[in-house]
């Protein structure tokens, strides 16, 4: 009898009993219906299931490319004739860095955050993600900073700097303006939102597949997103890292970038690039994900090479994170940095390619139509294609230094970017836009659509190769007649009215369809994958049991058995919203996880969070105190409500199948988003001590004359070590009676590590620290305040333990704030430790 339920939970029991027999009455549906009721109205603002945040993040994103699309018009109309007076040179400096700023932040990695939170529960056969105040909170977070971010350029106020904000120019002495302030603050807190939404993605394809769906069976999409949220989470703590050293050297005088005090503007590149160059990739992934399912759907056969592609996926994503010298070539780097980082810039089209001949492999097996997403991807296959070629072309360093600053750079980055990401989601609205209203789109419409867009972008960025082999710089706001350019700034002028038009073209049918009555669903393109199941507002009526990659096409009679409520979990058990966890490499069920209902502290937190970046910027320091202590506030109010003792220990799932319905420790999803936040925050912390490294390997004497390495290095440590220690302990008994020992371990650590950080701070103080003299002080100063941002953190996790345990919230099957609270203090010890050794043995070691 085991062996049979164990083969039932894993979907390997050869197709046989379904997990309910018999189609579930309508009262089950009802509970099903009033649990995942959408809220209507102003209410809408309170909602977190995933599909529609989804929607109002794809449709955000789309108003920032049409903006940023309108900014590049006004610059080609600037550029279309020489010593043009349109634009003023400051004006054009500001376009052309929010236009790179908003396509980058605003629109490219949100919309395919947005695609991947819209798509994936429907695709991996989940009710929802694990953590959808999550995802909400990411959303509101990414909107209210995003479009006050944007309206700076009505006040002139924008910055001017580039989308890449190179020191020294975005320094204070020469850009004292606000607008380097708006890029640097707004910026952090939209990277803050890509990495929430990171870790959602994350757990939620690991744990929340449909039983059954083995990772090696995963949607290939899934594939993408998961790949795309780790390189998220490990590319994003380097620009954080460098916005948070250059903002503090604008705003107070810490000269990490300025050379003559020891600092150097090299170390923002390697912060910048190393962030910069895996983007490329976080914008394509996704992208070449919804290409690999809609290819298969629009040729009616299977994807050649699966497997290969998913492999590729995880090649290309390990292989961008080697490659942002490839930004540096005319910096000055050594030999050894450029051939290395060229023998990956070649290595890196290998599994790009493998994809690429994967897709036409797979189109020529098929039988393929010119349905209005075909015809978009096979402009993408022309477009990508050639912009990888020439991205082989500057992989050549000798060539790259011909033509590193020249307007061929322009048109390699736009035929990757357009070709590699705007092509395919346009394709993707046109095949999957029947899930929004349940129709389609416009053949006629999207035909002409894909004409313009098509011959508009080569007409547009093709010459602009031409014009950079012909000498034309880039980043300049007029030329010279005479030169030769002029033909070619014409065409690329004309052939961007082309473009622009062709996609507003598409854009404004996409929202004439939305706003019209909802239709019949349908699967018109015969898909195989899961979210082309019958959907409501709580997804499937049922969550599908399957046996493949391709569960439509190998299960013909999925849909219907999902609808008759005959396969898991047809109702919900505890009357709220519920989701089913897997096992990460088998999608065996583990648990029956209870998610959380529409609310309204993820958007008070979004407001909070946002309102104190902002109102830094503008320096209003006491309200932006007041609006980071509201966003805390919300932010614990909105996890209190979490974390709750279930009605039963168990919960029945199907015929005789009943699951648990908590978990603790590793088994528990929370502690996995805990492990991922952890691997962010030692990211952060690992380019800080990166900038330490760099600038102290520059000195002739370590420390520099004036600076004193501090002692008092052993003590701290110890008290550091006793905390982690007392946790240990006290995290390893059980829950039940009286917790007086549990308070008293976290009131021990809270003391020692306050005291450690002060023994620390007081050492250094002695020493006289000084950040503003030198750029080796600034980099400690740094560390410090890290750290000491670390020890706020710290004692606010223990005082939520604390009130928890006092009002009777901790218990055995309600622990998980105790064990994620307590993993996240044992990393911020080890990081004090490191801190410690960090600043005191590396001068000992330098031979200082």
């Amino acid at each position: 009898m085991k062996e049979s339920l164990d083969s039932r939970l894993s979907g390997n029991d050869g197709g046989g009993a379904l997990p309910n027999g018999l189609p579930r009455p309508e009262g089950e549906l009802e509970a099903l219906q009033r649990a995942w009721e959408p809220p209507t109205g102003w209410r809408r603002f309170s909602a977190v299931n995933n599909t529609q945040i989804g929607l109002y993040y794809l449709l955000t994103a789309l108003l920032f490319f049409v903006g940023a699309g309108v900014l590049a018009l006004l610059m080609r109309a600037q550029l279309a004739a020489p010593g043009n007076t349109l634009l003023a040179a400051g004006t054009y400096n500001q376009l052309f860095t929010m236009h790179g700023t908003v396509m980058m932040f605003l629109f490219a990695v949100p919309v395919v955050e947005a695609i991947a939170v819209w798509l994936l529960p429907n695709m991996l056969g989940a009710r929802d993600l694990p953590f959808p105040r999550l995802s909400a909170y990411a959303f509101w977070a990414y909107a209210f900073g995003g479009f006050a971010f944007f309206c700076t350029i009505f006040f002139g106020a924008s910055p001017d700097g580039g989308w890449f904000m190179y020191p020294p120019l975005t320094g204070k002495e020469i850009s004292p303006g606000i607008g380097a302030d708006w890029w640097l603050l707004g910026i952090g807190f939209i990277e803050i939102s890509a990495i929430a939404g990171a870790i959602e993605l994350i757990v939620g394809v690991l744990f929340t597949r449909a039983p059954g769906m083995r990772l090696r069976d995963m949607p290939l999409f899934a594939w993408a997103t998961l790949v795309t949220a780790l390189m998220i989470a490990f590319a994003f703590p380097a620009i954080i890292a460098g916005t948070l050293l250059l903002e503090l050297e604008r705003a107070l005088d810490w000269p990490f970038f300025v050379a003559a005090r020891g600092g150097d503007p090299l170390l923002w590149q390697h912060l910048f690039w190393f962030f910069g160059h895996p983007e490329v990739y976080i914008i394509f992934l996704p992208a070449a994900g919804m290409v690999s399912m809609m290819v298969p759907a629009l040729a009616r056969t299977r994807l050649v090479g699966h497997g290969a592609i998913a492999w590729a996926l995880v090649g290309v994503g390990a292989i961008s994170f080697l490659l942002w010298i490839h930004h540096m070539f005319t910096a000055g780097l050594g030999p050894l940095a450029l051939v290395l980082t060229s023998i990956a810039s070649f290595a890196v089209a290998v599994p790009s390619g493998v994809q690429v001949f994967s897709w036409i492999a797979t189109f020529r097996a098929g039988r393929v139509k010119g349905d209005t997403p075909t015809l978009f991807l096979l402009g993408f296959h022309f477009i990508f294609v050639l912009g990888g070629l020439t991205g082989v072309m500057v992989a050549v360093v000798p060539f790259d230094w011909q033509v590193h600053d020249s307007y061929f750079i322009v048109a390699h980055l736009h035929y990757v970017l357009i070709g590699g990401m705007v092509f395919p989601l346009f394709a993707g609205l046109y095949y999957w836009a029947p899930l929004i209203r349940g129709r389609r789109l416009s053949e006629r419409v999207g035909r002409w659509s894909c004409g313009l867009m098509f011959v508009g972008f080569n007409l547009a960025f093709f010459p602009m190769h031409l014009a950079g082999l012909a000498g034309m710089p880039r980043r300049v706001y007029t030329y010279d007649a005479g030169l030769g350019w002029t033909p070619w700034n014409v065409l690329a002028t004309a052939g961007a009215c082309v473009f622009a038009a062709g996609a507003a073209l598409s854009l404004a049918h996409l929202a004439r369809t939305a706003l019209r009555p909802q239709g019949e669903h349908d699967n018109p393109w015969h898909a195989p994958s899961l979210e082309w199941l019958p959907q409501a507002a709580y997804g499937t009526r049922s969550i599908p049991q399957v046996r493949s990659a391709y569960p439509l096409w190998d299960q013909p009679d999925l849909a219907r058995e999902v609808e008759e409520g005959r396969h898991w979990l047809p109702g919900s058990v505890f009357g709220g919203r519920e989701t089913l966890v897997t096992s990460p490499w088998r999608g065996e069920i583990r648990q029956l996880l209870r998610l959380a209902g529409d609310g309204w502290w993820h958007f008070v937190a979004a407001a909070g969070t946002a309102g104190f970046f902002l109102l830094l910027t503008v320096s209003r320091y006491l309200p932006a105190i007041a609006c980071g202590l509201l966003a805390i506030a919300a932010i614990l109010a909105w996890v209190w409500q979490l974390d709750r003792p279930p009605p039963a220990a168990t919960a029945r799932i199907g015929d005789g199948v009943h699951v648990p319905t908590f978990a603790q420790g590793r088994a528990a999803p929370s502690w996995w988003a805990t492990v991922i936040l952890v691997a962010v925050d030692a990211t952060i912390f690992t380019a800080l001590a990166f900038s330490h490294l760099h600038v102290s390997m520059k000195l002739d004497v370590c420390p520099p004359p004036g600076a004193r390495v501090p002692g008092g290095g052993a003590w701290a440590a110890a008290l550091l070590v006793a905390a982690s220690l007392a946790l240990a302990w006290a995290v390893r008994r059980p829950l039940q009676g009286g917790q007086g020992w549990l308070q008293l371990a976290w009131l021990v650590a809270g003391v020692c590590v306050l005291g450690a950080f002060g023994i620390d701070l007081g050492a250094h103080i002695g020493a006289g620290l000084s950040p503003t003299h030198h750029a080796w002080g600034a980099t400690v100063a740094a560390l410090l305040g890290w750290q000491g941002l670390h020890v706020f953190a710290l004692l606010l996790m223990g005082s939520y333990v604390l009130v928890r345990s006092l009002a009777g919230r901790l218990r055995p099957d309600a622990r998980a704030t105790l064990d994620n609270c307590t993993l996240f203090w044992h990393y911020a010890v080890v990081q004090g430790i490191v801190v410690i050794a960090l600043v005191r043995l590396l001068p000992e070691w330098m031979g200082g």
